[in-house]
This record gives C-alpha cells, sequence and structure tokens, in this order.
C-alpha cells in the first residue's frame, strides 16, 4: 500500500514538472516564430544605359610630325673690317633694316692720315717714273751714235720697269687706304631683321679684338625650319619624289605648328636635305619653307613640322572615347545584337581628329559604346540610350 501511494506521488510529481517546463518553452517558441521575416526576393539589377556609335570607313592621310628649329634664310654675321673707336650705332636693334643701310660709324683719323701717305708715296714714286722713263728715251736715242753702251741702256731698262712697279704698289696702297675708310661706315649685305648689337659706342673694334662680331641681319621671309628624316623616312621621302617629281611637293601641304599649340597659316615646302647623315643620331636634316611677310617667325624658335605621308584607303575608324587602355592593352567594348556587350582586344592605328583607326578588332558598322564603357563588363546586358547618335569624322572630308 505504501508503495503504490510513493508510485502515485513520483508520476503526480513529474507531470507537474513537465507541464511547467511546457509553459516555459511554448512562449519563447512562439516569440521567436514571431521574430522571423519572411524570405524576400532579391530585385534584378537594371541594366546599364550607354551611348553607342557605329564604326565607320574613311580613307584618312597618314600625317607624321618632326620636332625642329627655325632659322633664317640668311644670317650675316656683322664684323668690324678695320680696327678704330666705334662713334655712332645708326640703326635699332630688333627692327628691319634694308640693304646697304649703314649700321656703324667707325673713327677714321688714323686711317685718312694713312692714305695721305699712301697718296704722297704714289706722287714719289709716279716723279721716279718720269724720271727713268726720261733716262731710257736718253739712252735709246745716243745708243745707235755709240755715246753709251749696250749695258747703260739694259740697266735704264731695268729702272724704269722697276719705276713702273713701285707705282702699282703705291696705287694698290693708295686703293685699299681708300677701301679702308669706306670699311669705317658698316653696311648692311642683305635686307632683314637686325639683332642685338654686341659691342657699345666708345668700344675699340676691329679684327682680332674680342669686339669684331658687331651685330647679326637675318634674312626672315621665306624662314627656314629644320627637321630630322630617319633614313627609313628620307628613301621612302626620296622613293616618292623620284616617282612623282614636284607634283608630291605641290599637292602636299607640310603645316607648321607653333609653341603655343597653334597652325601656322602659311603652308611650307620642301628646300633641300643636307649632304649626309648623321652618324652619331642616324637622321639627315631636311630644310623646309615657310612664308614669313610679317617676320611673326623668327631664327630658334620651337617648331613642329606635319605632314602627309601617306593615303590609308578603307580605314576603320571610332571615336577616341570608344578605346580604353588597360595594362598596355586596348579594348573597345562593342555591344551586339542582342544588347550584350563583347569586350574586344583591338588593335589601333594613327589618329586623326577625334577619331582612332583600328587596325584589327572591329569591323565596319558594328556598335561601338561611347559612353557608359566603365559600367560594362564582357556578357553584360546593356540599356542603349535613344539619343546615339552617329559620330561624323572631323576636319575634312577623307572619304
Amino acid at each position: 500500500m505504501l508503495n503504490t501511494q510513493v508510485g502515485s506521488r513520483a508520476i503526480a510529481l513529474g507531470i507537474k514538472k513537465s507541464f511547467v517546463l511546457l509553459c516555459i518553452i511554448t512562449p519563447l517558441v512562439v516569440l521567436l516564430t514571431g521574430c522571423e521575416k519572411p524570405v524576400e526576393r532579391k530585385a534584378e539589377a537594371p541594366k546599364p544605359i550607354v551611348e553607342i556609335t557605329q564604326a565607320i570607313e574613311r580613307d584618312v592621310p597618314i600625317e607624321m610630325e618632326w620636332i625642329g628649329t627655325l632659322d633664317g634664310m640668311v644670317n650675316a654675321q656683322i664684323l668690324a673690317q678695320v680696327s678704330g673707336y666705334l662713334l655712332k650705332q645708326n640703326y635699332q636693334e630688333g627692327r628691319p633694316i634694308k640693304k646697304g643701310q649703314v649700321l656703324y660709324e667707325i673713327d677714321d683719323r688714323v686711317l685718312q692720315t694713312q692714305l695721305s701717305g699712301a697718296k704722297s708715296n704714289l706722287a714719289r714714286q709716279e716723279a721716279i717714273l718720269k724720271l727713268s722713263r726720261l733716262d731710257l728715251d736718253r739712252v735709246v736715242r745716243l745708243l745707235p751714235e755709240k755715246a753709251v753702251s749696250v749695258r747703260d741702256r739694259d740697266n735704264a731698262v731695268g729702272r724704269n720697269a722697276s719705276s713702273e712697279a713701285e707705282v702699282i704698289a703705291a696705287k694698290a696702297a693708295v686703293e685699299k687706304a681708300q677701301l679702308d675708310i669706306g670699311f669705317t661706315k658698316i653696311t648692311s649685305p642683305i635686307d632683314g631683321i637686325a639683332g642685338i648689337s654686341k659691342t657699345q659706342v666708345g668700344n675699340l673694334v676691329g679684327p682680332g679684338s674680342s669686339n669684331s662680331v658687331l651685330t647679326t641681319i637675318s634674312q626672315l621671309d621665306p624662314i627656314k625650319a629644320y627637321i630630322p628624316l630617319s633614313e627609313q623616312q628620307y628613301l621612302q621621302f626620296a622613293a616618292r619624289r623620284m616617282e612623282n617629281g614636284d607634283a608630291q611637293e605641290k599637292s602636299t601641304d607640310i603645316q607648321l605648328v607653333l609653341a603655343d599649340g597653334s597652325v601656322y597659316p602659311q603652308p611650307g615646302k620642301f628646300f633641300f636635305a643636307d649632304r649626309q647623315v648623321d652618324v652619331k643620331t642616324g637622321t639627315i636634316q631636311i630644310a623646309i619653307l615657310f612664308p614669313n611677310p610679317k617676320n611673326i617667325l623668327r631664327p630658334g624658335q620651337y617648331a613642329r613640322v606635319r605632314a602627309v605621308v601617306a593615303l590609308k584607303k578603307n580605314a576603320v575608324l571610332v571615336p577616341q572615347r570608344a578605346v580604353t587602355e588597360m595594362q598596355g592593352r586596348y579594348l573597345v567594348a562593342v555591344v551586339k545584337e542582342d544588347n550584350t556587350v563583347s569586350m574586344r582586344t583591338v588593335k589601333t592605328g594613327v589618329r586623326k581628329d577625334s577619331l582612332w583607326i583600328i587596325e584589327e578588332g572591329v569591323k565596319v558598322g558594328e556598335n561601338v559604346i561611347v559612353e557608359g564603357v566603365q559600367k560594362v563588363a564582357e556578357g553584360a546586358k546593356v540599356q542603349i540610350n535613344p539619343n546615339s547618335t552617329p559620330v561624323k569624322p572631323t576636319g575634312e572630308n577623307h572619304g
């Protein structure tokens, strides 16, 4: 009887504990279940909007540029040919000069004295010559009468010849003195622009002195541009000249690009090639002439000379902004018919205005992305901006 009561109590106690545990777990489960959020389906990302244009085909003139310098057609150094003190400077530096214009004047007093001495010596020698001629005439007249000997005649002939030589030398000395006086007025041998004077009034100038070079006059119209051509470029250039003669030069405008990026309005033409190739650089100097009627161009100026060297037929062109450089490779994003992107590695050629020649990788008529390239990847779906318009080439129409 006792065991039965103990078992009943144990069962009742177990049931009670189970009920209490159930009361604790049930609210907790309800609470946790109520905190769970329903699973949401992710929204599909919007397709990037891009602008496209078509790869076009044109005949493109291929240009090359060379870095060169300008130089005067003639650069005449003005030298002092006689020694003396500089009295006057008769020109304004940097201004146009006419041929024959007096630039400097040198003190000529010493030279005037030398001229007087030369004239005096000439007069003396002419007097001696006159006496020797009279003596020779007398000897020749007396010789048939045996009043003088043949030796006397020979001596008279020799004295006369010597006197004639002395007169000639005296005349040359007078002419030199007159020339030296003329050199005291230093004139310009050409029309041009006068440079800065390298000496000042009051300085002693002349041959052998530190002031022998007085200034430089440069003829600037036309002006020369010197550019270096490689041996390969020179051979190609020479071959075209032999094939086309002067027609190549007349049909091709050679442009001069100045240091500020502007293009000089007057085209140039080939002038000459140097006599040899520089063995140190492997280049040969070419001279191009440019008209310079207003003397805007000056010797020593930096110059980029640009010329058409060939015509590329049926070139494939895309805008420069459609080409992306990445780790030494050039990429173009092409939109296929199903609006998926194909990232093409392309081989580029030269640039022409805002367009770039594509040698390999893109065909004529294919759509290339010009705006939004950074938002796309290989195989991505894109949405095309309806306002996209084909890009036309700028500059001359070569197609």
